[in-house]
């Protein structure tokens, strides 16, 4: 899978339908930096929106995912790709989703201990609170992350019209949040919604 190729093909379609960045990311619900890179060949559209953006562009999954306008001929060939890219991508979420629990757990783990610690090691007083709000400064560090790793595998659906949201990081760090179910703003019925997170169809 050429993802640069697919970058090109992605910007070509854009501009065959006379679209702007901008103009393709507010139709998906997620931001033209996300656009820019899927046409630089950094990263690729999430499949959670790859239907929708094909359905934009005019093409089909098989050509997204070849990178180029295809005859029916080559259509079992990219069939396979299809499938194996689904199976890369799920393979890949499953890691990243495990990561950012193995992150959760293990932080919320140091955390108590330190609290624990500084509170039977440490004397009462300025030393101890310091070194309470200390651990507790330091506890947030690998929460951002995991929250980055959340915000990058899947969706959120919305309850409301069942549309697949992928908020910016920024949009879900400032979202209310229970576990990985964010209060969200829904693109496509305008409404504001707890938000399930979803990893796959």
């Amino acid at each position: 899978m050429d993802q640069l190729k697919i970058g090109k093909f992605i910007a070509n379609c854009r501009k065959q339908k006379s679209l702007t960045q901008a103009q393709l990311s507010e139709k998906l619900g997620i931001t033209d930096k996300a656009i820019s890179k899927w046409e630089r060949g950094i990263s690729m559209p999430d499949t959670s929106i790859m239907l929708e953006l094909c359905d934009i562009l005019g093409i089909s999954v098989n050509e997204l995912l070849s990178g180029e306008k295809i005859s029916m001929e080559n259509n079992q060939n990219n069939e396979k790709l299809l499938l194996d890219m689904a199976k890369e991508i799920e393979t890949k979420n499953k890691t990243i989703w495990a990561s950012m629990w193995a992150i959760m757990i293990v932080s919320i783990t140091a955390l108590l201990a330190g609290i624990l610690i500084a509170a039977f090691i440490i004397p009462e007083g300025v030393w101890q609170l310091v070194a309470i709000l200390g651990i507790c400064v330091v506890f947030l560090i690998p929460c951002f992350y995991a929250l980055k790793l959340e915000v990058s595998v899947g969706a959120y659906k919305c309850k409301n019209c069942g549309h697949e949201i992928v908020p910016t990081y920024k949009q879900a760090l400032n979202a209310m949040h229970m576990g990985t179910t964010r209060y969200l703003k829904c693109p496509k019925c305008n409404k504001r919604t707890w938000c399930k997170k979803v990893i796959e169809k």
